[in-house]
């Protein structure tokens, strides 16, 4: 049922910046509530499948907001709880940890790949909100608090609301903070092994049905299993910002880039190595950004940020799609249950700033652990001691019903 807030709500016209897991999410819990946004993304087509691997959705955040969206029944039926699956080692095959989910008792954060995700997220959301080609140039404040959105392509629109959910460099935060994403100090070369368990049983094996770290000298060899049955292998480094372009390894000869790696990483155990040995011919070079632990703004009429845009943060605590859709479910709810959007971002962004910063600094801390000295064993101890926490958490909760 559409309640009053909603249908006035309904008559203003809201833009969303980004057609990724946190800007599809926000528009269908809109739409649920009879709100219809335009979501303006830059690619030509959808491009989630090739912009990520398996993502592990938490229970109390990004399955919150699919249960908000109608589709957690949908993700049940997809998502991998096998992909709750983690083996730790260090650079000399070492094993730490080898956990392997319980069939018989669901875990709380299972995986789906992240293309299979946004077509649940597409398949249930109207077409005709999705402007496909359309990379925002610039966002013009207007004295009566809409603003202009100016496209590349020389479309132009005026909107009562805009919401960044453009990620790492969004063109809307600096209509609310001088903040940037600063570089992290780890930067990452991707590659994939595909069709791993027919081509290459061994690194299947070594693998296992989730994801695999290997860690030692400030580095780490990350392997995570997808749904389509390859692995995506990130190669992690502890690095100045200009490492990518001064290593010499020449990513665009698939062939000599992996021979330099493995010279990079000769004292490893071998069996390690063949993550790079099997990888297919595509290497891509990218840089980890984050932003200020605690970021926060002064609110501003007709614009707010969700996921990246507000609270980059590094991949290490697991939570970056996952705090986009809470963000896109908070801020949702916010603006259905506020007669005006102004009352409403402000209390989603109060409410956002404390649980994306709890997350924050576990980020910070746990890039600093793993990339430390002696990572793999402090790793080991970090994640027993979470464990534990959760089974005290749990036992006091049996023993309160």
């Amino acid at each position: 049922m559409i309640n009053a807030t909603a249908k006035n709500m309904g008559q203003q016209r809201i833009a969303i910046i980004g057609a990724g897991p946190g800007g599809l999410t926000l528009a269908l819990i809109l739409q649920r509530h009879g709100i219809q946004a335009i979501v303006y993304e830059r690619e030509s087509s959808d491009t989630n499948r090739e912009r990520g691997g398996s993502l592990d959705i938490h229970e109390d955040s990004g399955q919150q907001a699919l249960k908000e969206a109608g589709l957690y029944e949908q993700f049940q039926a997809v998502a991998r709880y096998e992909g709750e699956d983690f083996r730790l080692f260090d650079k000399t095959g070492r094993l730490y940890m080898d956990e392997v989910a319980d069939p018989d008792v669901p875990g709380t954060r299972p995986e789906i790949d992240r293309g299979t995700l946004c077509d649940l997220l597409l398949d249930a959301l109207d077409p005709d909100c999705l402007r496909y080609g359309h990379k925002l140039t610039q966002a013009v404040p207007l004295a009566d608090g809409r603003h202009e959105l100016r496209f590349e392509n020389g479309h132009t629109d005026v909107v009562d609301l805009v919401i960044g959910a453009d990620g790492a460099f969004s063109r809307i935060r600096p209509l609310l903070t001088d903040a940037e994403a600063e570089y992290s100090g780890i930067s990452m070369i991707e590659l994939n092994v595909d069709r791993v368990a027919a081509a290459h049983p061994d690194l299947a094996q070594l693998n296992g049905r989730g994801k695999m770290f290997a860690l030692g000298d400030h580095q780490g060899i990350l392997g995570q299993l997808n749904g389509d049955g390859r692995i995506k292998v990130y190669l992690s480094f502890e690095s100045e910002r200009d490492w990518l372009d001064k290593c010499g390894i020449p990513f665009d000869r698939p062939e000599e880039a992996k021979r330099r790696l493995l010279d990079r990483f000769a004292d490893w155990d071998d069996d390690l190595r063949n993550y790079i040995r099997y990888a297919e011919d595509v290497l891509l070079p990218r840089r980890i950004y984050m932003l200020p632990v605690g970021l926060k703004w002064s609110s501003e009429p007709g614009v707010t940020l969700i996921g990246d845009a507000a609270h980059l943060m590094s991949p290490f605590a697991g939570e970056g799609v996952n705090l986009a859709m809470r963000d896109a479910a908070e801020l949702a709810l916010s603006l259905v249950r506020h007669d005006e959007i102004g009352d409403g971002v402000r209390a989603y962004e109060e409410k956002m700033y404390a649980y994306s910063s709890e997350s924050a600094e576990i980020s910070a801390a746990n890039l600093k652990l793993i990339f430390g000295g002696d990572a793999a064993a402090r790793l080991k101890e970090l994640m027993e001691q979470y464990r534990g926490q959760e089974q005290e958490q749990e036992q006091e909760q049996s023993s309160s019903v």
